[in-house]
């Protein structure tokens, strides 16, 4: 049996990684030391990473990994970079000027212009092979998450060419950059083959056994997949949502409710029990779920870290989902059962390396707001957005907001930024600014959600979870006005949420706002519609979507 070898320096989730080797009947081998003698051995060698180029090269040099790296490359065995392990491969990054790259491509990644998409690119790509590259197919979609890229112009294509590298380009917005490169015995990849469904294990599969498939397609079907760009390139994101709690008789179980009331109907009813957590996770990827998204609505607040079921269900979940994993609840400065204080960045350290790509933080997210504003409009380096964000770059936090609409009678009654909205109160107010809440709902405070995102940007927040108390079980739609109030805010990606009852509403929030993704969570739970329901309404309607149709034989 093949035995791969990937290189730990401790920069996000290389559990899902694994576990995509290992489905396809490899052996994975984590190497944590450069003195490890595993290393010298290895046949098949991994660079994965995610977040800060910073971070990741300066672990690299300081954990001793550099020359053995090198030494690797030298010996013409293949080697394979996954994200920031592309990146690792250039000179140098405007990401962390002062952090040299492995200079194997002699030039330095630049930021995505933010003026015309969001920042950072965060979704659902195609890439174009300028030859045949381990079977990377231009009709299929890969996951990219990333701010910082190899922007290409063409001087920068003739240098790499006159230099022997074979790359793949995509686009994002109006800017072309690197999804791919080769040259002898590397490889490397921008996008996440372990997040890309059955495209990306393909890849794997072919780095590995070092097969390179002829890809054939028809013009009529490359046409028809490569040249839209109405959403900068990127198809439209579905995401399956599952809040998670212990109910009554202990059991861990997903349920939802009405506007956060989760217990059945009749007067000291218990939970709603939808079904067990890692069943539908599994269930909600065969659909063609583009990510999954747990909230653990409880936190589980009785249990130690370590033990927490959550985590378990991450471990389990990543065994058989290979789409991005994003959890919430619980991820702030906590102190355990013993006693011993564990600061957020470590918490979600553990979470990370159970299976999560992203981590969403909702309470914490208003009390580093605030605090926020109560400094001048800075942060002091300590909120959990900070410092996780610093480590594991801006792509793997997502503040998840809890706001509801307060009338007013104009813009002069409130400090706060309000719309003029179409559907005036019973009062006949046409005025209205969107009130943030804490603690599930249960809490307001004195903050809007235009002043809240615009802080959580600033601070280091890379995506924004736009939940609505007014619509939230309502099954009429999302709240149209929010999504735009949030965007009008920020430049990161805003995912819509809360509402969502039939296929038409996914379509209605693409049309009529500018929402990067939508969720979905009880018309998925409760089986009136699948992911794939949704998927082929909107691609009937002209929308781009992912369709994780199996173009292999690899399972």
């Amino acid at each position: 049996m093949t035995t791969v070898h990937i290189i730990d320096v401790e920069s996000g989730n290389l559990q899902s990684l694994i576990n995509a080797i290992e489905i396809l009947g490899f052996k994975a081998q984590i190497v944590k030391s450069a003195d490890d003698p595993e290393l010298a051995a290895a046949e098949r060698l991994m660079l994965p990473g995610v977040g800060n180029f910073g971070h990741f090269l300066d672990s690299l040099t300081s954990k001793g990994f550099e020359k053995p790296v090198r030494e690797y490359i030298a010996s013409g065995k293949p080697i394979m970079g996954i994200c920031v392990g592309l990146q690792s491969f250039f000179a140098g990054s405007e990401e962390s000027p002062k952090s040299s790259g492995l200079g194997f491509l002699d030039f330095k990644l630049e930021k995505f212009d933010s003026s015309e998409k969001p920042v950072p690119a965060i979704g659902w790509n195609t890439c174009t092979p300028h030859e045949n590259l381990f079977g990377l197919d231009p009709c299929n979609r890969y996951y990219f998450v990333h701010s910082y890229a190899a922007v290409l112009d063409s001087a920068t294509k003739s240098a790499l060419d006159s230099a022997g590298w074979n790359i793949a380009t995509a686009r994002y917005g109006s800017q072309e950059y690197i999804a791919a490169i080769a040259k002898g015995n590397i490889f490397a990849t921008q996008f996440h083959p372990e997040k890309s469904g059955h495209a990306g294990l393909a890849i794997l599969k072919n780095f590995i056994e070092q097969t390179h498939p002829i890809i054939k397609h028809s013009d009529h079907e490359n046409s028809l997949l490569l040249n839209d760009y109405s959403n900068y390139g990127l198809s439209r994101r579905i995401i399956a949502c599952l809040d998670v709690r212990t109910n009554d008789q202990g059991d861990l179980v997903v349920t939802k409710g009405d506007q956060y009331d989760v217990r059945e109907k009749e007067e000291g009813g218990n939970v709603r029990n939808l079904g067990k957590p890692v069943e539908m996770a599994r269930k909600y990827y065969e659909q063609g779920a583009d990510e999954v998204t747990f909230l653990n609505i409880t936190s589980f607040r009785d249990c130690p870290l370590k033990d927490t079921p959550m985590l378990d269900v991450l471990k389990m979940a990543a065994k058989t989902v290979f789409v991005p994993l994003t959890v919430g609840g619980g991820i702030k400065d906590i102190v355990d059962v013993d006693g011993t204080h564990v600061p957020a960045l470590q918490v979600a350290t553990l979470y990370f390396n159970s299976g999560a790509d992203k981590i969403s933080i909702g309470s914490d997210a208003v009390y580093a707001a605030e605090k926020y504003y109560e400094r001048g409009g800075r942060g002091d380096g300590t909120s959990p957005i900070e410092t996780i964000s610093k480590s594991y770059g801006a792509q793997a936090v997502v503040i998840s907001v809890d706001p509801k609409r307060v009338y007013v009678d104009g813009p002069e009654q409130t400090k706060h930024k309000t719309i003029k909205t179409k559907y005036p109160n019973e009062k006949g107010q046409e005025w209205c600014w969107y009130q943030c809440t804490i603690m599930g709902g249960r809490e307001s405070r004195d903050l809007g959600v235009w002043e809240l995102t615009r802080a959580c940007e600033a601070l280091g927040a890379g995506e924004v979870l736009l939940n609505c108390i007014d619509k939230d079980g309502s099954n009429s739609g999302y709240d149209l006005e929010l999504i735009e109030h949030a965007k009008g805010a920020v430049s990161i990606p805003v995912i819509a949420s809360s509402g969502a009852g039939v296929p038409q509403h996914f379509e209605e929030a693409f049309k009529k706002t500018r929402a990067d993704a939508c969720l979905g969570a009880g018309m998925f739970h409760r089986g009136e519609f699948t992911v794939a329901d949704v998927k082929k309404h909107l691609l009937k309607s002209g929308y781009k979507v992912r369709m994780d149709e199996d173009r292999s034989t690899i399972l």
